[in-house]
């Protein structure tokens, strides 16, 4: 029972470094983000994390301009098509 108990301790041992490695390996990688030019993980260049910048929202009114806009070029292109 003892080599039982040695085992289970030696493994806890190894999670815990593992999980302190991890750890370390997440710091390195926020601060590598947060470099000019380095994207993060969402797929966002670091600088807008560190500088506090938020991507702009459109509102509903504008999202219908522009939906209805490319309806517009679409409708155009389609009647075009089959002019030729």
């Amino acid at each position: 029972m003892s080599n039982l108990t040695n085992v289970v301790r030696q493994l806890r041992k190894e999670r815990d470094q593992a999980q302190r490695r991890i750890e370390q390996l997440d710091e390195a990688l926020k601060a590598l983000t947060g470099l000019a030019g380095v994207r993060g993980t969402d797929g966002r260049r670091g600088r807008t994390q560190i500088s506090g910048a938020k991507r702009r929202t459109m509102s509903a009114a504008a999202r219908k301009r522009i939906a209805a806009a490319q309806r517009a070029r679409w409708a155009k292109w389609k009647t075009a098509r089959r002019g030729k």
